[in-house]
């Protein structure tokens, strides 16, 4: 029985602690690396999102444009009642006679017959009706502005996926510059806390040393100082990490932020290859091509708004005007010229052609710019590539001047000063070679999206 009672006390016991485990330890952080955080941004940051919006909309605007190509079919329907006829008249029978066969009436006919012949009659019609039609007219000849039309709505679809790319580019920019912003702030605390642990034992040492009197107390409050404003730099440094981490979570759309980052395997900063640039694979150099593509069409369009337009249709009507069900098909062809359009017209045309001469050289100026900052990207990465390998040859001399300086402190040949200067010296190249490596992956970045690569 006691064994029984045992097992369940056991059993008891593991359900609290099971309940207690699953309920209270914090869940597995999300691992995310550079790549998913890009394609979670790409899938659902709201710039993307309403560029995809804008290519719908040009896809569903050109295949507008293609309708125009077809017949425009109208019908057409009406019913009236008026408080009196639309068409009235009153006439005389005697009036419609010839004169000849009136003398003839006079002589033969009884006279209350000539004077009823005499009187007028009044004639009603078209107090109510109805009408219908059902009309086709098919454009024959619209002045280039339907096949104009339908190529610059093209346009505006390839302008729209070009702006897509471009949105694109900059979300996976700024997608990277939080990335390794985080990254550095996260390399930053681990210098802090190593810094923290540096000091801890210098202060220890600074301790023993005062207490066997071979060791000024100036000497642990500077270290003391130092350690208070390490202190401070933490905390600062969480807060800046908190917020970038908030603003990384809302950029790429993710619902927790307790999360954690992979960083890239650590490369070696190869020297890029000088090559020729090529302007014309960028999406801003394209997008300034279909620019000026555009201002030509509309250039096209304006002066066939000037020019005559033909068309020829057919219909079916219905009426009953008369009291009579009438039907009855016909063909017909329009012409319409346009006349005193043409003074204010030929203005339009004339700002047409101005602006789309604006865009081809606007396209010629922009063309050299885009070179330039091609080359300046270029600049850019290698800079930061000759950065970065000076930043790492410091970080091993740092290291040796401080393991140098805390030597020759034991030793007592120095003061606490040069290795506190050591130590903070040792920080900084830490620091430039985190903001080296973040700085060198963001400017390659700008290179390759420059280059149109």
């Amino acid at each position: 029985m006691g064994k029984r009672i045992m097992n369940e006390i056991v059993s008891k016991v593991t359900s609290i602690l099971l309940f207690y485990l699953f309920t209270f330890l914090p869940s597995t952080a999300q691992t995310y690396s550079l790549q998913q955080l890009k394609d979670s941004a790409l899938q659902n940051n709201i710039a993307v999102r309403k560029a995809r919006f804008d290519i719908s909309a040009a896809r569903q605007q050109r295949r507008e444009a293609f309708t125009k190509y077809f017949p425009n079919v109208s019908a057409t329907g009406l019913w009236f009642n008026a408080n009196k006829g639309m068409a009235q008249t009153a006439f005389a029978p005697s009036d419609f006679l010839p004169q000849s066969l009136g003398e003839v009436f006079a002589q033969q006919m009884p006279q209350q017959v000539l004077i009823e012949m005499s009187n007028p009659v009044s004639i009603s019609m078209l107090k109510n009706g109805t009408i219908g039609s059902v009309m086709a007219v098919q454009p024959v000849f619209a002045g280039g502005q339907i096949v104009n039309g339908n190529r610059l709505a093209k346009v505006g679809e390839q302008v729209s996926r070009l702006q897509l790319q471009l949105s694109e580019n900059e979300v996976e920019k700024t997608t990277e510059q939080y990335f390794w912003q985080l990254l550095s702030l996260q390399e930053k605390m681990k210098t802090i806390e190593a810094v923290e642990t540096l000091l801890a034992d210098i202060a220890k040492d600074v301790g023993v040393a005062l207490k066997a009197g071979v060791a000024m107390r100036n000497d642990l409050l500077q270290v003391q100082l130092r350690q208070n404003d390490i202190a401070s730099q933490k905390l600062t440094l969480r807060n800046a990490t908190s917020v970038v981490r908030l603003l990384l979570a809302q950029y790429c759309c993710l619902s927790d932020t307790a999360f954690t980052l992979v960083a890239p395997p650590e490369e070696g900063a190869d020297q890029l290859q000088a090559t020729a640039f090529n302007v014309q694979s960028t999406p801003e150099y394209q997008l300034l091509t279909q620019q000026v593509r555009a201002t030509g069409l509309q250039h096209k369009m304006e002066v066939g708004k000037n020019l005559p337009s033909v068309g020829v249709g057919a219909g079916y009507n219905y009426h009953n005007l008369l009291d009579r069900d009438h039907t009855f098909g016909m063909i017909f062809a329009t012409v319409n010229v346009p006349i005193s359009g043409w003074w204010g017209g030929s203005h339009a045309i004339k700002r047409k052609k101005i602006e789309h001469e604006k865009a081809q050289a606007q396209l010629a100026d922009n063309s050299e710019l885009l070179r330039i900052r091609m080359q300046k990207a270029y600049n850019d990465v290698e800079e930061a590539r000759q950065q970065l390998d000076i930043a790492r040859r410091s970080i091993e001399q740092a290291d040796e001047n401080l393991r140098l300086n805390r030597n020759y402190y034991q030793a007592g040949t120095s003061k606490m000063s040069d290795l506190l200067e050591a130590q903070l010296l040792y920080q900084q190249a830490r620091d430039r070679q985190t903001d080296a490596v973040a700085n060198y992956h963001n400017k390659l970045l700008e290179y390759r999206q420059s280059t149109g690569q």
